[in-house]
């Protein structure tokens, strides 16, 4: 890569989250060293970290994004990005059993927007995501405005129209074991 292809890191939090607990044996992704293992192929100028969180965070989900933002070599210095989870109250059709559960709202959206907003200040985008709800904004960047697109993702749950839509994939799992964290 030249020096002159800035790079926009965007991840999808909750798609990072499931998709590493999708592995066997258990996996803990540390962020700090991806990014490190990203800049072996060049300077990613800014990195952002997508996410839905309770209200309020837990203790846990506190300290975990307030290290994400720490600068390095202590952390991975990415900006996080947080939004409300919404509350679903929801009626089983074939039971009538009533449950609530809690969903991400927001992130697709802030991701598309944050892509868009900046795409004058990068060359090619890093997408850590496999939803394939990015289809349209993707290709509207890659195809319409001319830039790259790179996939930061696990082999699991990735949207095969985001891989034929991407110039590169950085499959996680091939390089696991030097981008993983082991307390």
């Amino acid at each position: 890569m030249s020096e002159d292809n800035r790079r926009l890191w965007l991840i999808d939090g909750a798609y990072m989250w499931y998709a590493q607990n999708s592995l066997v044996p258990a996996y803990q992704l540390d962020y700090r060293k991806l990014r490190d293992k990203l800049e072996e192929d060049g300077k990613v100028f800014q990195a952002y970290y997508f996410n839905a969180t309770q209200n309020p965070p837990s203790d846990a989900q506190d300290s975990f994004h307030t290290w994400l933002k720490c600068a390095r070599p202590s952390g991975p210095n990415l900006q996080v990005r947080l939004y409300k989870l919404k509350e679903l109250h929801l009626k089983c059709p074939a039971c009538s059993h009533e449950f609530d559960r809690q969903v991400q709202k927001g992130v697709d959206v802030g991701i598309a927007t944050m892509a868009l907003r900046l795409v004058d200040r990068y060359e090619t985008l890093m997408l850590s995501s496999g939803d394939g709800d990015y289809m349209d904004s993707m290709e509207y960047v890659r195809n319409t405005l001319d830039k790259r697109l790179e996939l930061v993702v696990f082999r699991y749950g990735v949207a095969t129209d985001l891989q034929s839509l991407s110039d590169k994939i950085y499959w996680i799992d091939d390089f696991k074991q030097d981008v993983g964290r082991y307390d």
